[in-house]
């Protein structure tokens, strides 16, 4: 419309950013400062509620009349909020129904549009950005299809020393130590290059910086390549999405060209979802099929029983397949229950993971980062029905968590700092965390395999409230080794318990360090994994 013809009608010929403040006061900032590099010749102005933001042109409004008195001749040209449950969320959706851009808590922008009705809606419900437009392969006219890894890069470490030669093909690169599945396969390349040499294969996002670490030290060559572009719905396949996530026909290939050049005597997968890659050794970090299982268990759905279906089917056709499937615990063997099945427990570094005195004051960790979704589960299970209980009985405790690196992209609604809560995301080392801590938490309601959170706090010789699954399959007993609670009341009565009797919580803490000692040294479950390749 032309410049004269706004003035006709009482309104300002260029259009402003109106922001609202719809949500947590970081995500509004970091809307604005988006926006407004964007857009730097408008006017903006951010509408609140309650207290301008220190910083930001802000106006106070108290409704819909107000805002429109506040702005007088001024029209919206953009009316960026962030999406949730709030008063100025339902205020931009009346006074600027097409000019709303919306934000989610994952930072993702994404325009609500009636030409777009599908699209506007799932963002809305919480669907990422890059899943919205997703199409089953057949469906016509599709703009973005999956892409499998193509590109990779080399880093070269030690040389060749002439010994039996294994490849080891991980979903990622396993440093920094930032989650349990990282730190077990460090451990184990650092333990098997003691009398191996190793090739390791893995991916890693595209452009994204990376510090190599001491890995380097124990492999003759880590190749990384791109991590693939799974682009189907989750439903789409017969395969677990996981296991379409990771294919990739250059990474087969490499490793046949590999193999071939240098005479690997085995290929060894972690995680199922790269079976694909191996006829030899599996490592199964959990038995995925049996954490879908209690899922479904739970809460029965159609879609809950489909993930179980698929990743059974998919999971005891690779178990079967392979020379040898390592598991973490007898538990696991006994779900897979075939004849190939080593156990290999995992572990915990007793250089690194030294006992430390006690902090003064009571002070909760809990640790587990919240990209696996089971941890999501068991924080959320703790914040809201074990932690106002505990907070009610012991009123200065304070409660540090560790949720791994981009937490909120895998929990968008995770609880944030405040009230005795401290979040952290990535957190490249753990230990200071632990002696900082008075108890730890493992309040797993779902699980797999064996928490190696656990055998870290054993380690450290502090004690351990967790529930059933949490320490499942590591062989401790209740009231002796950790503390075990099922249900909110409980696990809060055991917290609030070992909070208040210095005594049987430094016993507890103890005979754990003494069972970290006795059975979870990484050195010892090397030697055995060098057993098992010696087999080959």
């Amino acid at each position: 419309m032309k410049a004269w013809l706004w003035r006709l009608l009482g309104k300002d010929a260029e259009a402003m950013v109106l922001h609202f403040a719809s949500g947590e006061e970081s995500l509004v900032r970091a809307m604005y400062q988006e926006i407004h590099a964007l857009e730097p010749a408008r006017e903006h102005l951010v509408v609140c509620t309650g207290a301008p933001i220190a910083g930001l042109p802000c106006i106070v409004v108290a409704g819909r009349g107000d805002l429109r008195r506040q702005l007088g001749r001024r029209r919206i040209g953009l009316a960026p909020f962030l999406l949730g449950d709030h008063p100025l969320a339902r205020l931009a959706l009346i006074v600027a129904p097409h000019r709303l851009l919306a934000f989610n808590t994952r930072g993702e922008r994404h325009h609500l549009r009636l030409a777009d009705p599908i699209a506007s809606w799932l963002f809305w419900r919480g669907v990422p950005l890059d899943r919205i437009w997703l199409r089953p392969w057949w469906w016509p006219g599709a703009r973005e299809r999956s892409r499998e890894s193509v590109h990779s890069t080399t880093l070269r470490g030690r040389p060749l020393a002439g010994r039996k030669r294994v490849a080891i093909v991980s979903p990622y690169y396993p440093w920094p130590l930032s989650h349990g599945g990282a730190v077990r396969i460090f451990s184990m390349l650092r333990e098997g290059g003691k009398d191996f040499d190793l090739f390791l294969y893995c991916f890693a996002e595209p452009g994204a910086d990376m510090d190599p670490g001491p890995v380097l030290d124990f492999v003759h060559q880590a190749v990384l390549f791109e991590m693939p572009r799974y682009r189907e719905p989750r439903w789409a396949s017969l395969h677990p999405p996981e296991v379409r996530e990771f294919r990739s026909k250059a990474l087969a290939e490499r490793l046949r060209a590999d193999g071939a050049a240098h005479g690997f005597a085995l290929v060894q997968a972690e995680y199922t979802q790269l079976a694909p890659y191996t006829a030899g050794v599996l490592v199964e970090h959990d038995v995925t099929f049996d954490l879908y299982a209690q899922v479904a268990e739970k809460r029965f759905t159609f879609g809950a029983w489909w993930d179980w279906w698929r990743w059974w089917r998919f999971e005891m056709a690779a178990a079967r397949r392979v020379r040898r499937v390592v598991v973490m615990a007898e538990k696991d063997a006994a779900r897979l229950g075939t004849p190939n099945t080593r156990i290999l427990p995992n572990g915990v570094d007793l250089a690194r993971f030294v006992p430390c005195p006690e902090p003064v004051g009571p002070r909760l960790l809990f640790v587990g980062s919240f990209r696996h979704f089971p941890n999501v589960t068991a924080f959320r299970f703790f914040f809201e029905e074990v932690w106002p209980l505990v907070r009610r009985a012991v009123p200065e405790v304070t409660l540090e968590v560790v949720a791994g690196p981009d937490h909120l992209r895998y929990w968008p609604g995770a609880p944030a700092s405040g009230g005795g809560v401290t979040v952290h995301g990535f957190v490249a080392d753990v230990a200071p965390l632990y002696r900082a801590a008075t108890l730890v938490l493992a309040p797993t309601l779902v699980s797999a395999g064996t928490n190696l959170k656990v055998l870290e706090a054993m380690a450290m010789e502090r004690a351990v409230v967790a529930t059933p699954s949490g320490c499942a399959g590591l062989g401790l007993t209740h009231g002796e080794s950790v503390w075990i609670a099922e249900g909110g009341a409980a696990f809060a009565d055991g917290v609030v318990t070992l909070l208040r009797e210095h005594a049987l919580r430094r016993r507890i803490a103890r005979a754990a360090r003494a069972r970290a000692i006795a059975e979870f040294d990484w050195t010892a479950i090397g030697q055995a994994q060098a057993a098992l390749w010696s087999e080959f």
